[in-house]
C-alpha cells in the first residue's frame, strides 16, 4: 500500500489527531471535574478544592434513598436481560438457520429500533402502556427496554450462530440426540461467549436507557439514570456536591459493566453485521 506524504495529506491526518485529542481532553476534563466536586468541601475560583470529604457520598445515598433506587434498577436491568436472552437467542437461531420469503424485510424490522432515536417510538409506546394499564409500574418500564434489548441480542448472535457448523447439530440428531440435548450438550457452550457479549451489552444499554425508561416509569420504578435527572433538575434545593456523587456512582456502575461486556465482544464487529444485515 503506497502512504501519500504530500503535505495537504499530513494536515488532513494532523486535523483528524488534533481533533480526536480534544474530543478527548475534554472528554476526561468533564469527567475529572465530576469527580473532584464530589469529593471536595468548596470549590471557587481555585484549581482545586479548598479541602477533601467524602461525606457527599453519604449524603447523596441518603437524600436520593439509593439503595432503593439500585434494587430497582438492577431487578429492571436484569429482567431486561433474561427475557431478551431467552426471546433473542431463539429468534436469532430461526433467522442464522432458516431462509424462507421476507427474511430480509424482518430483519430490516428488527433492526428499526436499534437505528431510530427512542424517542420516536417511545412516546406513541407509552401512551399505549399508560392505555393497558403499566405504564408508571414495573412491568412498563421492562416491556419498553424489550423493545431495542431484543433486537440487540438478536443483532449479535447471529454471527455468533452463523460460525457454527449446522453439519455438528445433524451428526448428533443422527446418534439419536434429542433436541433440547444437541441444545444443551452442543450449541449452549459453543454460543456461551456470544451470549455473555450480547447480555452483558444488553445490561449496559438498559442502565443507560433514559429516554424509553423516562417516559414510562413511576415514583417506584425509576432507574438509577431518571433518579440522577431529577436529581439535577432539583439542584436549587440540594447540594451540586451531592448530585455530583451521584452521577459518580451512576458513571462507575456503568463503566463496569461496559468493561466486562467488552471483554467479550468487538463493537465494530457488530457495526459491521448491522450494514451486512441491512437490505441493499
Amino acid at each position: 500500500m503506497i502512504r501519500d506524504t504530500g503535505l495537504a495529506s499530513k494536515l488532513w491526518r494532523f486535523a483528524i489527531w488534533a481533533v480526536v485529542v480534544l474530543f478527548v481532553l475534554n472528554l476526561l476534563g468533564v469527567i475529572a471535574a465530576v469527580v473532584v466536586d464530589s469529593v471536595g468541601t468548596r470549590w471557587l475560583g481555585t484549581w482545586l478544592p479548598a479541602g477533601w470529604t467524602t461525606r457527599w457520598y453519604f449524603q447523596a445515598w441518603r437524600e436520593f434513598q439509593l439503595t432503593p433506587v439500585l434494587i430497582v434498577t438492577f431487578e429492571i436491568v436484569f429482567t431486561v436481560v433474561v427475557i431478551s436472552g431467552l426471546v433473542g437467542v431463539t429468534s436469532a437461531y430461526a433467522l442464522a438457520r432458516r431462509d424462507f420469503p421476507g427474511k430480509r424485510l424482518i430483519i430490516l424490522i428488527f433492526l428499526l429500533p436499534l437505528l431510530v432515536p427512542p424517542l420516536t417510538y417511545g412516546i406513541p409506546m407509552a401512551t399505549l402502556l399508560y392505555q393497558a394499564g403499566v405504564g408508571g409500574k414495573f412491568w412498563g418500564v421492562v416491556l419498553a427496554n424489550l423493545v431495542p434489548a431484543i433486537p440487540f441480542v438478536i443483532l449479535v448472535m447471529i454471527p455468533f450462530i452463523e460460525q457454527i457448523d449446522p453439519r455438528i447439530e445433524q451428526a448428533a440428531r443422527v446418534f439419536g440426540a434429542s433436541t433440547t440435548s444437541v441444545f444443551i450438550r452442543i450449541l449452549l457452550p459453543l454460543l456461551l461467549p456470544g451470549m455473555l457479549a450480547a447480555l452483558l451489552l444488553v445490561l449496559v444499554r438498559t442502565l443507560a436507557m433514559f429516554e424509553l425508561t423516562f417516559l414510562t416509569s413511576g415514583p417506584t420504578s425509576q432507574t438509577l439514570v431518571v433518579s440522577l435527572y431529577y436529581a439535577v433538575f432539583a439542584s436549587g434545593v440540594r447540594a451540586a456536591q451531592s448530585i455530583d456523587a451521584m452521577a459518580v456512582v451512576y458513571m462507575i456502575t456503568t463503566l463496569v459493566w461496559l468493561v466486562l461486556a467488552l471483554q467479550f465482544v468487538n463493537p465494530t464487529q457488530i457495526v459491521a453485521r448491522a450494514k451486512q444485515q441491512a437490505p441493499q
